[in-house]
């Protein structure tokens, strides 16, 4: 048994296809084949249900998967750990960023750690945060900056600021001469969305959920330079955090009734063993917000 047919089952079954598991870890399709067929034989058991139009485990595959799962995670956590006595002359780092923070918050906190820890690798993966907070806990990323809001308890979670959620109206529009609005106030416009994974998206269509309106949504992107954009064009309204609308021609931010605030921050796995590149980098944000908070007083 060799730890290359682990990890091939083990992404076949999170992904349950065997062509995006190749495209995943970079191998061709029938490589990964063969080795789960080699696994299977030497297991004398069948891993996959293969009947179904969907890869499926058996009983006993995820019997197995979930024993991988822990096996490859202490290996993983043991490479790391070799890894300290490197003292930090080689390193990499995970982080999972929303569109918003990644362009926005993040290329500030970046920029400086970059200059002090130039021989980590660093590797950012936009998406949004309801996906990340996923792949924190599958371990498939070292951290999150997240709408850490609601956060699961699995998560450590290091607040960084809390920020407002705003309507975006162009500047032409009536809505733009009110001092706040209320679903109902647009429940007949034009919505531009965010995509799935978001937890901005999935908190504005729950707040329509409640008010009973189903919200006309005509156009949906992960892109915060799109959206402004098409809003500050009359295509459509949208709902956005304060803190990406500054110097934005076109667009008026005008509050909801009911305020929505939401808290951003660093998030990672609390049962996952922290190399020293990924505790220099909590270092270095606890650092900031330390001096942030003392610059403000």
């Amino acid at each position: 048994m060799e730890l290359r047919q682990l990890e091939y089952f083990q992404m076949a079954s999170r992904l349950r296809n065997i062509t995006r598991a190749a495209e995943r870890l970079r191998v061709s399709q029938p490589n990964i084949t063969v080795a789960i067929k080699k696994l299977e034989a030497e297991l004398g058991i069948q891993l996959f249900d293969r009947s179904q139009k969907q890869l499926s485990l058996t009983p006993e595959g995820t019997v197995f998967l979930n024993r991988i799962d822990l096996a490859l995670r202490n290996i993983q956590d043991a490479v790391l750990e070799v890894n300290d006595y490197k003292q930090l002359q080689k390193g990499t780092i995970k982080i999972g960023i929303p569109p918003m923070m990644g362009a926005y918050l993040f290329p500030k906190i970046f920029s400086s750690f970059r200059q002090s820890y130039s021989n980590l690798d660093i590797y950012l993966y936009e998406e949004g945060s309801m996906t990340i907070r996923e792949q924190l806990e599958r371990d498939e990323l070292d951290f999150g900056i997240i709408i850490i809001s609601n956060a699961s308890t699995n998560l450590q979670l290091l607040p960084m600021s809390k920020n407002q959620i705003v309507a975006c109206v162009p500047e032409t529009s009536p809505l733009a001469e009110e001092d706040s609005l209320t679903f109902e106030d647009i429940s007949s416009s034009d919505i531009i969305m965010l995509k799935e994974g978001s937890f901005l998206r999935q908190l504005i269509l729950q707040e329509f959920k409640d008010a009973d309106i189903t919200p006309n949504i005509v156009l949906e992107s992960n892109q915060v330079v799109t959206i402004k954009g098409l809003v500050s064009r009359g295509v459509g309204i949208s709902f956005l955090l304060d803190i990406v609308l500054e110097d934005s021609p076109g667009i008026k931010a005008v509050p909801l009734a009911s305020p929505l605030f939401v808290d951003v921050g660093l998030a990672w796995k609390k049962d996952r063993y922290i190399s020293k590149a990924a505790q220099s980098f909590i270092d270095f944000c606890k650092n900031i917000l330390k001096h942030t908070k003392e610059d403000i007083q």
